[in-house]
């Protein structure tokens, strides 16, 4: 079934007089610009915002801080936004922010994470439970059932770390239970993630898998340590240690053409961009939208709370398909 946004007839969230007017402002706040996966989504945003005709105000960046995040809502606010873009990393503590929203009639898009309570128009985002599934299977497949895989769990206050941990760990249990997987805690710090890695080499140097759940922070640091203990080895090598990861960034894909890792989930950073503020948009027009699939090949679902989630595909690439020009990971800079 094909999605269309329908008028509701009642006076949308955020428009002024209860006049709907989609050209009134739309603030984005963008979580943080440490990580090559933000980095490559802020660079959409602009682009996007141009090509769907979005009335964008100067950004914010809340620096992965949710004191930030907060403040920066209320400087959109009293700049004249009437539609917010966000990505809150702390996914329990943004509540309150969202109430006051609601009630001033600010309509809130969310990407690439889902709140744990609190009021959205629509959140935009990829199955993240699908991401720790993919990894599991592949990682359990490799491995032959058997061995020690190292897993960086994103934070566990944002839901994308509890899906992705929970679903990883459940699969695993399941499937592979001749694998022992040591979990560990990063909240999303590739400085957290190198210093378990390096500790779990010198207990096991017989580590056979790693589950990176962000290479936008995670690959840098693991090849570093990886490449520092000798344990860097291209794949096709007995020794390989083999490694699955999540965001589809340029340099992913080039560690995956090299030999260095041997796999990713390509979160999707440009569509992320796109439909959010294509969403932010629509919520200003007075449209709605219901469960079910849509006509770009996502599937809205009721998440509860009456808030509706976009799951956006989020293929697995490997060395079979690392060079499919369809991927946003070999588009952005060209």
């Amino acid at each position: 079934m094909v999605l269309a946004a329908a008028a509701c007839g009642q006076s949308p969230s955020g428009s002024p007089g209860g006049a709907a007017d989609g050209n009134a402002k739309v603030g984005v706040d963008f979580p943080r610009a440490d990580s090559d996966f933000w980095n490559s989504y802020i660079k959409y945003v602009p682009q996007f915002g141009k090509e769907l005709n979005v009335n964008l105000m100067p950004s914010t960046n809340s620096q992965n801080k949710v004191e930030n995040l907060v403040a920066n809502v209320q400087t959109l606010q009293g700049q004249g936004a009437k539609a917010i873009v966000m990505a809150p990393q702390d996914t329990g503590a943004i509540a309150t922010t969202l109430q006051r929203l609601e009630q001033q009639r600010i309509p809130v898009v969310t990407v690439d994470t889902r709140p744990d309570s609190g009021k959205v128009y629509m959140v935009v985002r990829a199955d993240n439970k699908a991401y720790g599934e993919k990894a599991c299977a592949f990682l359990g497949e490799k491995l032959g059932g058997k061995g020690k895989v190292v897993e960086f769990q994103g934070a566990l206050s944002s839901v994308n770390g509890r899906d992705r941990s929970e679903a990883f760990a459940k699969c695993m249990k399941d499937k592979y239970p001749g694998i022992t997987v040591f979990e560990e805690p990063t909240d999303w710090e590739g400085s957290k993630a190198a210093s378990a890695l390096q500790t779990r080499l010198n207990q096991h140097p017989d580590i056979k898998g790693i589950y990176m759940q962000a290479g936008g922070v995670f690959l840098a640091p693991t090849l570093q340590v990886l490449r520092s203990t000798n344990h860097l080895l291209p794949a096709g090598d007995p020794n390989h240690i083999f490694i699955v990861s999540n965001d589809g960034i340029p340099q992913e894909f080039e560690a995956i053409r090299k030999g260095e890792i041997d796999a990713t989930v390509s979160q999707p950073a440009d569509l992320y961009a796109k439909w959010a503020l294509f969403y932010a948009k629509a919520a200003l027009e007075g449209k709605t939208f219901q469960p079910g699939k849509t006509d770009h090949e996502s599937t809205i679902v009721d998440v509860g709370n009456g808030n509706l989630e976009d799951q956006l595909p989020a293929p697995l690439v490997t060395k079979d398909n690392v060079d499919d020009k369809a991927l946003w990971g070999n588009q952005i800079g060209k």
